[in-house]
């Protein structure tokens, strides 16, 4: 996943999706799918900016469960509204409202890796609080991952089948990498975006993947102070449990 470079083809359905705004691509994923801007402006749109995911259909999770799992979590948290979803045989896409705020990969916070790290660990927090578990229809414990890998023939080693005993069960973000935080300018805790395998599990099922993140993106030595930053104390053997889980499936 990266920030596309140069020129991007946009593909037909975005263009009409965008009703003449304009486009600009701030997001591409490993399965070929992009993610647009569209703003009003020269080409005379006027609609509110909003957000155009479009790419290939995806058998470990799609658009429309994205879709439904905004909804929810809508409810109680800051994520993007959805504007409108759908498919057709080969790709699927989906439209949101803005969310006020830049990605913690913005080169704004690049190049000041330490509040990132604390607002992603906090804002990971303020996540997992806020959701409640009792109310949630979805589920992302390690059970159901491992039967979704195996669907798309992946065969996930044997001791990863059995995980470690749960910390705390929260409503897991599915996709908690560094990226998927939205910060304010101010430094604050914006919300969140990319919730298409949301869903319960320990919560270690997020924050291992959020720690193992910021090597990607901010370079060795920030795992600990985002899990400080969450409020806990590191757990080795749930880290490498789960990092090991998100690697494999």
């Amino acid at each position: 996943m990266s920030i596309p470079s140069g020129a991007v083809e946009i593909p037909a359905r975005v263009r009409a999706l965008a009703r003449g705004d304009r486009l600009t691509p701030v997001w591409r994923n490993g399965l070929g799918g992009l993610t647009f801007r569209a703003e009003g402006g020269d080409a005379g749109g006027s609609a509110p900016t909003r957000y155009l995911k479009w790419g290939p259909w995806n058998a470990e999770t799609s658009m429309a469960a994205e879709a439904e799992r905004l909804v929810w979590a809508g409810r109680y948290t800051r994520v993007p509204e959805v504007l409108e979803h759908g498919a057709d045989g080969e790709h699927e896409w989906l439209v949101t409202a803005a969310v006020a705020g830049r990605s913690a990969v913005d080169p704004r916070w690049l190049a000041d890796p330490a509040t990132a790290v604390r607002v992603v660990g906090e804002g990971l927090r303020a996540l997992h609080d806020a959701l409640p578990v009792a109310d949630c229809p979805f589920d992302w414990g390690v059970h159901a991952r491992v039967a979704n890998a195996l669907q798309r023939g992946i065969e996930v080693p044997e001791e990863l089948l059995e995980p470690p005993s749960i910390d705390r069960l929260v409503v897991c973000h599915g996709d908690a990498c560094v990226p998927n935080t939205l910060v304010h300018d101010d430094g604050a805790w914006a919300g969140h975006v990319d919730l298409g395998a949301l869903g319960v599990a320990d919560r270690w099922a997020d924050l291992a993947v959020a720690a193992m993140s910021t090597g990607w993106n901010y370079g060795p030595g920030w795992s600990d102070a985002l899990i400080a930053a969450y409020g806990v104390e590191p757990d080795p053997l749930r880290q490498a449990y789960y990092a090991d889980l998100w690697n494999a499936t």
